[in-house]
């Protein structure tokens, strides 16, 4: 999954694991009460295949619901703020399944990333981005559900990987997004 630079919008490419043909398009308005994300089959927009929806307007701790292409609840996922302070965890929870629970794979890289962010956010010489790529295991009893892994480079980059085959995929690209997304709030 890769995300393309534009002013107003987030938008996602998602290709396949060679890199070729296109299997999902997503976009999502930027500076919006209520923080949103729909995914089609392509950019023509033909198809939807999910979205996700926060709940509340303006809420960092909200939850977002996700739906499929028929409009049918998916799930949902949320960010615990509690326990996110020194490493990023979320709950993943598919409709009608137990929930996971997704964290940063790396507790010294999450905690590079806080120092830098107070760093850039404390001195008056522009800082440049966050140098730290983190990586999120959702696991659900021990056992691995999905993982997104982001990519060192200039643009987000992400491998999404489904590890439990009953999980949606539209469920979780929306969490892959949403990661992207959502994270540094």
């Amino acid at each position: 999954m890769t995300q393309k630079v534009t002013p107003l919008v987030n938008r996602y490419v998602v290709t396949a694991p060679d890199g070729g043909d296109v299997l999902a398009f997503g976009e999502q308005e930027r500076f919006t009460l209520k923080e949103e994300l729909t995914f089609w089959t392509g950019e023509d927009r033909a198809r939807r295949l999910g979205a996700f929806r926060a709940l509340k307007a303006l809420d960092f701790g909200t939850a977002y619901d996700v739906t499929g292409a028929d409009g049918q609840p998916l799930g949902f996922f949320r960010k615990d703020a509690r326990a996110s302070l020194p490493r990023s965890t979320w709950h993943l929870v598919p409709e009608g399944r137990p929930a996971a629970v997704g964290r940063e794979r790396s507790l010294p890289v999450a905690l590079a990333r806080r120092v830098w962010q107070v760093v850039d956010t404390f001195l008056p010489v522009p800082v440049p981005p966050v140098p730290f790529v983190y990586h999120f295991d959702f696991v659900h009893d021990g056992e691995p559900v999905l993982s997104v892994e982001r990519l060192w480079g200039l643009r987000d980059r992400y491998v999404v990987r489904v590890h439990d085959p009953e999980l949606d995929p539209a469920l979780a690209l929306c969490v892959a997004a949403g990661l992207d997304a959502l994270q540094s709030r």
